[in-house]
């Protein structure tokens, strides 16, 4: 299992996720809500996506360090400010949160399945093994942070 630690980069595993989650849409029948309630649950979600993985971009891009999940050894500062005092993983949110505005737009019973496939992989083999390097190059100031911040929210 340790092959797969570091190898999809979250974004295209949060597409892919959002693709077979799609596959409902072909014949699930009809959605569970109306266009608007999806409209307005779908926007939420969306919105709120980017109110917590914007800031997170911008954040690393201040501190001048790498936004790359595939390679974390190439991090040359541990942010901890802004959106990061309040999750140590607002990209992965952020990803999470467009997968169940998708959801919420699909509106059927399987797809919901989709952001908690997300959120348990990319715990398992991004965030943990993120930690353990992280830990390793950062030592005692990663180690405060991580008992200060939750992992997810």
């Amino acid at each position: 299992m340790k092959a797969l630690e570091h190898r999809l980069p979250p974004p295209l595993l949060m597409l892919a996720t959002g693709a077979i989650m799609s596959v409902a849409l072909l014949d699930q029948g009809a959605p569970a809500l109306s266009a608007a309630w999806r409209w307005g649950l779908a926007s939420l979600f969306f919105v709120a996506a980017g109110l917590v993985g914007f800031p997170a971009f911008s954040a690393f891009g201040k501190a001048k360090t790498t936004i790359n999940p595939v390679d974390i050894g190439q991090a040359s500062s541990l942010v901890t400010t802004g959106i990061y005092g309040l999750t140590r993983n607002p990209m992965y949110v952020a990803l999470a949160l467009l997968l169940c505005g998708w959801a919420a737009w699909i509106a059927r019973p399987l797809p919901l399945l989709g952001p908690v496939v997300f959120f348990l992989f990319i715990t398992r083999f991004q965030i943990i093994p993120e930690e353990r390097a992280l830990a390793a190059k950062f030592g005692a100031a990663y180690a405060d942070y991580c008992r200060n911040v939750r992992r997810w929210l």
